[in-house]
């Protein structure tokens, strides 16, 4: 707890608040029937952007890896909440939902969460923004924050309950920014204050853990320079209920108040601090159940011997699936079976948006209810708005794509930016996979993936899943790109060229 800040009293605290699927739309309507008086105030004397583009997919561990390394999948190699590693041939799980968790086995979801998700999946070589702030002398801090790979050593503790059916140790040593939490595994607040990490309380990755655990660091002078902090419960709620609901959003609305009072008011905390809400992804409404809305993907293979949750791959093993909700990588493993072989039998279900895959330098993707084809790759006479160029041959309407010839530049519409994070997530991780999404009001399902009917679902690269608000309080200092990969270089930005 000997975390202070390297800067002096003088300069202002950067506080990143990751609030898990909270979408501009729940923002503008409660302001519209002003019952999100904090979201209000920071808006006021803030800038408020509501098309910040998110990673893909659509997933937290995902989106949290490019906003700490400022890099997509292809080069922090974290593709999904779940995907299939060919080195060690097994398919890798998060934490998707407890039946697939149990499916897989306790022991290696846990493992990979809580050991080679920080410890090797994400790219060693990739420095996270806490690792540039130690170099630099700044210190930092996460709370409940997913990816947390830092300079600093620390310990995750493993509690008894959990470590009896597992093999797990009792202490797992990790790498972490100065200051870590992570809800009751590493509480550095244990005998200091009372905070809710019980079993009943998701072992502290809830919302109250998190906000009085920044409180407690206002109030006894130690925040760190910088201080990101997960904030989950609002998108348990939606993926219930759907995107429309509104009282998770007035809950975090008054967290976010009893934060800013923390300070003495809010003015004295947009003084002393720069306050940065964002969301990490949107959300789809899901069919109910009666329209047909989950997409049960190893029915379409037929009898091809696709791989059961939990079961080893052997030499009989076709197809593997990792499901990410509305967004699959579909993996091929028979020689005779090629990618495109595997698009022509999905393309067969309407409820399909598209298919990709990657073949030597070129993307190739089809849409699935026309077949139309687009090809492209990385380098060529047409530019985005980032200033990325690329190379397109055939359809550009599969991707929704309007192209410029005339000043050769293209535009996005339906799916921001989504030359660059396709070829991100194709390029995420080693092996034959296609990405296959899924159409609006549709998820994707394995034989135990977690489903959503007439609630809310993400992972997919449509702009109701991508597109997020950003809320920056207590500096005018603009992001040069509205994107989740490019907060990092314009937090470090602020952190290592503040002034007063």
């Amino acid at each position: 707890m000997r975390v202070k800040s390297a800067n002096g009293e003088n300069t202002k605290k950067v506080i990143l608040l990751m609030v898990d699927s909270l979408m501009a739309q729940a923002i503008d309507q409660g302001i519209r029937e002003q019952e999100l008086p904090t979201f209000q105030f920071l808006i006021k004397h803030g800038q408020y952007y509501k098309d910040l583009v998110s990673s893909f997919p659509t997933m937290s561990v995902t989106i949290d890896s490019s906003l700490l390394t400022g890099k997509y999948p292809d080069v922090h190699r974290v593709p999904g909440l779940t995907w299939y590693s060919t080195d060690n041939k097994k398919v890798i799980n998060y934490g998707t939902g407890p039946m697939e968790v149990l499916r897989h086995g306790i022991n290696p979801a846990l493992a990979d969460a809580l050991i080679h998700l920080n410890g090797s999946h994400l790219n060693r070589k990739l420095p996270t923004i806490y690792e540039d702030l130690a170099r630099q002398g700044l210190k930092s801090g996460s709370i409940n924050g997913l990816i947390y790979r830092g300079a600093s050593d620390h310990k995750l503790t493993i509690p008894g309950w959990i470590q009896g059916p597992t093999s797990l140790a009792k202490e797992i040593q990790v790498k972490g920014p100065e200051f870590l939490s992570l809800g009751s595994l590493s509480n550095p607040f244990e005998g200091i204050k009372n905070l809710p990490d019980g079993l009943t309380n998701r072992m502290g990755i809830n919302n109250n853990f998190a906000i009085e655990a920044v409180k407690y660091l206002i109030q006894a002078n130690k925040l760190p320079d910088f201080l990101f902090v997960y904030l989950p419960d609002l998108d348990r709620k939606l993926h219930k209920k759907g995107p429309t609901e509104l009282n998770g959003v007035k809950e975090v609305d008054q967290q976010l108040q009893s934060l800013l009072q923390t300070f003495g008011s809010p003015e004295k905390a947009l003084n002393d601090a720069i306050i940065i809400i964002v969301g990490d992804s949107g959300m789809t409404q899901i069919l109910p159940a009666g329209q047909n809305p989950v997409i049960d993907l190893p029915s379409l293979f037929g009898d091809a011997q696709v791989l059961r949750p939990g079961e080893a791959v052997s030499k009989e093993t076709e197809i593997i699936l990792a499901v990410n909700e509305t967004m699959a990588y579909v993996y091929s493993l028979k020689a005779n079976r090629s990618l495109r072989d595997v698009a022509d039998v999905l393309k067969k279900d309407p409820r399909i948006d598209f298919m990709a895959w990657k073949e030597n330098e070129w993307v190739y993707a089809i849409q699935g209810s026309t077949a139309k084809q687009l090809k492209y790759k990385a380098n060529g006479n047409l530019t985005d708005s980032y200033k990325q160029s690329w190379t397109i041959e055939q359809d550009s309407e599969v991707l929704d794509i309007k192209v410029n010839a005339a000043d050769h530049s293209l535009d996005y519409d339906q799916y921001p930016d989504v030359l660059q994070r396709l070829s991100g997530a194709l390029h995420s991780h080693q092996g034959e996979f296609l990405v296959v999404t899924a159409k609006p009001g549709y998820e994707l399902a394995d034989r135990s993936s977690p489903t959503h009917k007439g609630g809310g679902a993400h992972g997919s690269i449509r702009k109701s899943e991508s597109l997020v608000p950003l809320i920056i309080s207590g500096t005018d200092q603009k992001p040069k790109y509205l994107r989740i990969v490019d907060l990092k270089a314009y937090l470090l930005d602020l952190l290592t060229k503040k002034t007063l």
